[in-house]
């Protein structure tokens, strides 16, 4: 079962500290729902363990993501897929646009496509969109007050 979500963030900040901070394994771990690690094996390579709860279904997914199609400091892809054990597994991506709106406000906007398999996907289609939603959503309003934070503290 594949579904895909749209969205985007209004971010105060400056695009090349947004382009940074979507590169930063520190700052995407922080960010990411149930993160447990994420650990940079290469520029483009992570390898990560994340523990999600679909409704009933709690499980730790040890899987890799993947940066590709970079496109400094504008856009990129990024993919993962990780392995649940006797829960499934989960696979998906987003494409992710960042442009400048101002002198320091950057819009990003993300296309995310999601897949899962094994017993998640027998949980019934409306509970893992909504699920994959709810993430995207943590995860993207997460990355936003990050940043935008962070800023307002360094430029204090």
């Amino acid at each position: 079962m594949a579904l895909i979500i749209e969205g985007e963030e209004t971010i105060a900040a400056p695009i090349d500290k947004v382009w940074t901070s979507l590169n930063d394994p520190e700052v995407l771990k922080a960010c990411i729902p149930g993160c447990e690690s994420l650990e940079k094996k290469s520029d483009t390579e992570l390898a990560a363990t994340v523990v999600l709860k679909i409704g009933p279904i709690k499980a730790k997914f040890n899987g890799e993501v993947t940066l590709s199609n970079l496109n400094p400091p504008h856009s990129y892809t990024i993919t993962g897929e990780g392995k649940g054990g006797v829960a499934g597994f989960a696979k998906g991506g987003a494409d992710v646009t960042i442009s400048e709106t101002g002198s320091d406000q950057t819009l990003l906007k993300y296309a995310a496509k999601a897949e899962v398999g094994g017993k998640i996907a027998q949980l019934g289609s409306r509970l893992i969109s909504s699920t994959a939603k709810k993430l995207a959503g943590e995860f993207f309003s997460s990355f936003n007050q990050t940043v935008s934070g962070a800023e307002k503290v360094d430029g204090a």
